[in-house]
């Protein structure tokens, strides 16, 4: 069985192990180097896409010839974009903002063939929320398990606590949908 070179486009940790965890792993991670920041008025569905698009085509420009896989994932409240918290105030504004409500995970993965053909997927997620207290809030914080995570939570870890339910995909909430990025990778000749 041959398989082509499959670059992972993504600085995320959270990505390469999601992938090792069904036995796929990338020849090389190289992140991409572009600006992630949503247009004025751009929908939470249009920008996470156009960020999985922009992540594969800036890595695919230096690496032809491989199967190019990139991902983005952001928080959305009704129309407002929820990216990462820069700091432990952010953190506890976004925090406090989710408690108590529902909030959609969007997830969007990118993958480039070598014949440049592109193949994007979109799996969104809702989950909710139980509502914070000012303890598990601080507590939570003080775990810095916020610090790059998409809504400043990662539902993987202590913050699986506040979450009653979710309808979607659970890898997709953590960062990548796993079951489709699998899928989409299998019948796009990535092996052969």
């Amino acid at each position: 069985m041959k398989t082509s070179k499959l670059i992972l486009a993504s600085s995320s940790p959270q990505r390469l192990s999601l992938l090792k965890t069904i036995g796929i792993e990338p020849d090389k991670v190289v992140p991409a180097n572009i600006e992630e920041i949503p247009n004025k008025k751009e929908k939470p569905k249009d920008f996470v896409i156009r960020m999985s698009k922009e992540k594969a085509f800036d890595v695919a420009k230096e690496n032809s010839n491989s199967f190019i896989l990139s991902g983005d994932t952001i928080v959305a409240a009704g129309r407002r974009i929820i990216g990462k918290p820069s700091d432990r105030n952010e953190a506890k504004e976004i925090l406090s903002l989710l408690s108590g409500r529902r909030h959609r995970v969007l997830s969007a993965f990118t993958l480039i063939k070598p014949d440049l053909k592109e193949i994007t997927k979109l799996v969104t997620s809702k989950v909710k929320f139980s509502r914070l207290s000012e303890n598990d809030l601080n507590e939570y914080l003080d775990t810095e398990e916020w610090r790059g995570k998409a809504g400043g939570y990662a539902i993987q870890s202590r913050a699986s606590s506040f979450v009653p339910w979710i309808s979607g995909s659970y890898t997709g909430v953590m960062g990548f949908p796993i079951n489709e990025v699998k899928n989409v990778l299998i019948s796009s000749g990535w092996k052969k």
